[in-house]
């Protein structure tokens, strides 16, 4: 029997989600649903739980996607963001702040000495924030780091 909880996961679409997706063991005890950035092919879990929004890189649809992540937030009331990056977490992080929404980051594996530009920006609106190599531990002083996901 799935817990009452619900846990939005955001990510952008290829390793992000491929990472994201290893913490399915920790989660799929909850309820769930996904947000992506693309549409793609989804596996049969995902089908019928995933939301897509606009995909923007740095550019005036990051309201698109504030007005999107407002239109999904408000339908499912989740309890928690879950999310390993990249950009499409922000509009996402942002209105979890106002609506007490806890963020759960975690900074992608590839980045084991400098941290991602989504790492910089969510270090200061999570609520949890993990690394995962060791040498990114003096730029993220309150962070956590979890050791490699994959």
């Amino acid at each position: 029997m799935k817990s009452r909880k619900k846990i939005c996961i955001v990510s952008s679409c290829g390793g992000h989600l491929t990472e994201i997706r290893t913490l399915q063991p920790y989660y799929e005890k909850y309820q769930y649903f996904y947000v992506l950035n693309d549409r793609v092919l989804l596996p049969p879990d995902m089908q019928g739980r995933t939301y897509f929004v606009t995909l923007f890189e740095r550019d005036w649809n990051f309201f698109v996607n504030l007005w999107e992540a407002r239109s999904i937030l408000r339908k499912e009331r989740p309890d928690v963001i879950l999310s390993s990056g990249a950009g499409v977490l922000v509009p996402f992080a942002l209105l979890a702040k106002i609506y007490g929404i806890p963020v759960v980051f975690v900074e992608n594996m590839s980045r084991v000495t400098a941290p991602s530009l989504t790492a910089k920006i969510m270090y200061r609106l999570a609520d949890r924030f993990f690394y995962q190599w060791e040498p990114l531990g003096h730029i993220f002083p309150r962070g956590e780091c979890s050791g490699p996901l994959i």
